[in-house]
């Protein structure tokens, strides 16, 4: 049970009195904080189109060689080099992940 607040400071009913406005659809609009993490589609399109020109980093194209070997202890090495590069396991792992797909599609090309 919400009671009307009174205005005082102090007491079961505290707090500034506020009149409440009426109920649309963006009345209470949603934090920006709330969609942190979120890729949006335009940073995307900037990121595809920034790796399409730049390439692939020296770091890179040495953990798609390890991964290519096939060799269980060389794709572990190519997630170890990501490591110690990007700073976190968790992102290493991503990173080879990243590799695998452009693997995929270098097959899928050729």
């Amino acid at each position: 049970m919400a009671f009307a607040k009174t205005g005082l400071f102090v007491g079961l009913n505290h707090g500034f009195v506020v009149t409440k406005p009426k109920q649309a659809a963006d009345v209470h609009k949603v934090q920006k904080s709330y969609r942190k993490g979120k890729l949006h589609p335009r940073v995307a399109a900037v990121r595809a189109v920034v790796n399409e020109i730049s390439g692939l980093a020296p770091y890179e194209r040495k953990m798609l060689e390890m991964i290519r070997t096939g060799v269980q202890k060389k794709e572990k090495l190519a997630v170890k080099l990501a490591r110690k590069r990007l700073g976190s396991q968790r992102r290493a792992n991503a990173k080879r992940d990243q590799m695998l797909a452009v693997i995929a599609a270098q097959r899928k090309r050729a």
